[in-house]
């Protein structure tokens, strides 16, 4: 590899760029009983209920009307306009209170509780029909239950997530730029963990659009992935990326400070942690396996990418794309401007090699003491 850096780096960037493209068909959602693996009775009365009553059935939405007084007729416009929007199968009859100021609908879509069409009916229902019904009978209405209350949630997950990577991208990098007091190492680490954990949704991506491939773990139709499935997993394999980043970079800047030679503590540094990181990338692998033989569907999707992850990271980023990175960069790793570097704390674990304020630290082939001045 540091022979012909740029050939590992750009073959490992092309795989990389080819698993990540296919998350750009990542469809969040929630999942319903007709992804359940095959055999299991709650799959078999989801089609029952599918094939008697249409598959929107298994996912009514609430629409709650609040009713203005002296407007006995509100409730049944409100249904009459129900019954006449598209994507919208039937409307129960209105159930009114005690009082006869609120009434409840059960209203049926065409389509089931998991299809982008669901979706997309109780935005227009929000945004277009239920204000002008508003306006028309003064009634405030609301639309809710499961299917609406799942809609909403990975809507709210979906728009806060980028504050959410961003956050954690940003204090990572301000902790690696103050240990190893490196621009460049914080930034490639930033970008080469956003890499393969982006790689980890794509394969995510691959297997829950069913087919040849999801078929192999139980995934036989397209299933949309649950939002908090994407956040778990950049929660845990961040965490894990930059374990194995710190623990390789550490044993590299400690070689360096010996020898301030790039290429020969690249090559010793990982020398002396690629069996470590590809032992504990092993056993997380097989442990994120052991999820795919799980029941629901977002479990298996979730142990498949957190399996993605760390196999693609040990092998792909770690041990070809960062070494191939440091030595194409030498010695200019290690550059920081002068007023960074005094801007920045000093969080040093252990004395560097040379002169410092309190002691030298001298180095013999045998041993290494510390000797105070």
């Amino acid at each position: 590899m540091q022979r012909r850096p740029l050939l590992f780096l750009g073959v490992g960037a092309v795989v990389l760029l080819a698993l990540i493209a296919p998350i750009r068909g990542l469809r969040l959602g929630a999942p319903d009983a007709g992804n359940n693996p095959k055999g299991t009775q709650t799959r078999a009365a989801y089609r029952l209920v599918a094939r008697g009553f249409g598959p929107g059935a298994n996912g009514p939405l609430l629409v709650v009307a609040g009713l203005p007084a002296g407007h006995d007729r509100a409730a049944q416009d409100l249904r009459a306009t129900l019954r006449e929007t598209s994507g919208v199968a039937s409307v129960s009859s209105p159930q009114l209170d005690a009082g006869g100021t609120t009434a409840v609908l059960a209203v049926t879509p065409t389509t089931s509780p998991q299809a982008r069409q669901t979706s997309e009916l109780v935005r227009r229902l929000r945004r277009d029909v239920l204000p002008a019904a508003r306006a028309r009978t003064g009634a405030h209405v609301l639309v809710g239950g499961t299917t609406a209350a799942d809609v909403d949630q990975n809507a709210y997950v979906a728009k806060r997530m980028p504050w959410f990577v961003g956050t954690v991208i940003l204090l990572s990098f301000l902790l690696l730029l103050i240990v190893f007091r490196s621009p460049l190492i914080a930034i490639k680490a930033a970008v080469m963990n956003l890499a393969s954990i982006g790689a980890a949704f794509g394969v995510v991506s691959l297997f829950a659009r069913g087919g040849a491939l999801g078929g192999l773990v139980g995934i036989d139709s397209e299933t949309p992935v649950p939002a908090f499935i994407p956040v778990i997993m950049f929660a845990i394999l961040f965490g894990l990326s930059m374990d194995y980043e710190v623990f390789l970079l550490t044993r590299i800047r400690e070689e360096y400070a010996k020898t301030a030679d790039t290429a020969s503590a690249v090559t010793a540094g990982l020398g002396a942690t690629a069996g470590v990181i590809t032992a504990a990338a092993a056993i997380m692998t097989v442990v994120f396996l052991a999820f795919v033989g799980d029941y629901d569907v977002f479990v298996k999707l979730a142990g498949l990418g957190l399996a993605a992850a760390v196999l693609i990271d040990a092998t792909i980023v770690r041990l070809m794309l960062v070494p191939a990175v440091m030595q194409l960069l030498g010695d200019r790793n290690w550059w920081i401007p002068a007023w960074l570097d005094r801007l920045l704390p000093r969080l040093d674990v252990e004395p560097p090699v040379g002169i410092r304020d309190l002691g030298v630290m001298t180095a013999t082939n045998d041993e290494r003491t510390y000797d105070p001045v």
